[in-house]
């Protein structure tokens, strides 16, 4: 077979399970992209219903230990689906913009590039969604247990690059639902506090009979995201919530209900952020 035939259909399946938010993104958005409608209408994609089902959004779970004063859980879910639109739709556009490319007869040089934008591009918005259906989706039934192996392999897909490591040091074990979800959100947490890249270790924290986490992230102009503790605790800022803050708002959701405590502190280039049991 030849060699970028090899390559397409190893493509397929990676765009076809990245190109499903461009459904969701045009529903709900009809005026977003012209390019994204005009893909959409020319591939088989899953269903809207199918889109939910894939990365439902459980507000109902997530909020029913937590009173919001001024936000509704339409809201609270709202925000949620910004941010995950925000993290996925960059690499969306740029699988558009490669395929646009091989569309386009008068740049078969161009040809090459185009596929290895597609494939980049691919795998990038790919490993974005299986992060964030574990970390802001359903991901099961209530009182569900997730493997922490999946955990890391979702980070590693979705924070690794060429400047940010992962060094993952927590056993491979199956821990209630909600807790693996904190866990994916302040590995967000600690990728936001090394602007620069750098080193992220995730390990176990032991108190007493007990466990909890600790992850200690390492880089240049390392530093604390303001307002972050403030927003874990479960404050709302004077500016009030929307997409660009709901994440630790969110992560501080979960540590409530999971019954832990998160703490940071920085020493130097070093800010480290614990998850006690309460």
């Amino acid at each position: 077979m030849a060699p970028k035939v090899q390559r397409l259909l190893t493509l397929e399946g990676a765009i076809v399970d990245a190109l499903w938010v461009s459904a969701l993104v045009t529903r709900l958005f009809p005026g977003v992209s012209g390019s994204l409608l005009h893909l959409r209408n020319r591939m088989v994609l899953p269903s809207f219903e199918e889109c939910q089902s894939m990365s439902d959004v459980n507000a109902t779970e997530v909020t029913q230990h937590d009173a919001i004063p001024g936000v509704s859980h339409l809201e609270l879910a709202a925000m949620l689906c910004s941010r995950l639109c925000h993290d996925v739709i960059s690499p969306v556009g740029a699988i558009v913009n490669g395929i646009e490319v091989l569309e386009d007869k008068d740049a078969a040089d161009m040809r090459d590039v185009a596929l290895d934008l597609i494939a980049k591009s691919a795998r990038q918005a790919s490993a974005r969604l299986q992060f964030t259906r574990l970390a802001f989706g359903a991901a099961g039934s209530a009182g569900a247990q997730l493997d922490l192996g999946d955990a890391e392999q979702v980070v590693c897909g979705m924070i690794e690059d060429d400047r940010t490591k992962i060094e993952w040091k927590l056993p491979r074990e199956f821990q209630p639902k909600n807790r693996v979800k904190l866990l994916l959100n302040l590995t967000l947490l600690s990728s936001s506090t090394i602007p620069r890249g750098g080193v992220i270790r995730v390990e176990p924290r032991a108190e007493g009979d007990l466990t909890g986490f600790t992850l200690v992230a390492t880089g240049t102009s390392a530093r604390i995201p303001q307002n972050v503790e403030t927003l874990l605790a479960g404050q709302i800022p004077e500016s009030g919530l929307d997409a660009h803050v709901i994440q630790p708002f969110y992560a501080g959701m979960l540590a409530r209900d999971c019954k832990m405590t998160i703490s940071f502190a920085q020493d130097g280039d070093t800010v480290r952020i614990f998850a006690n049991p309460a």
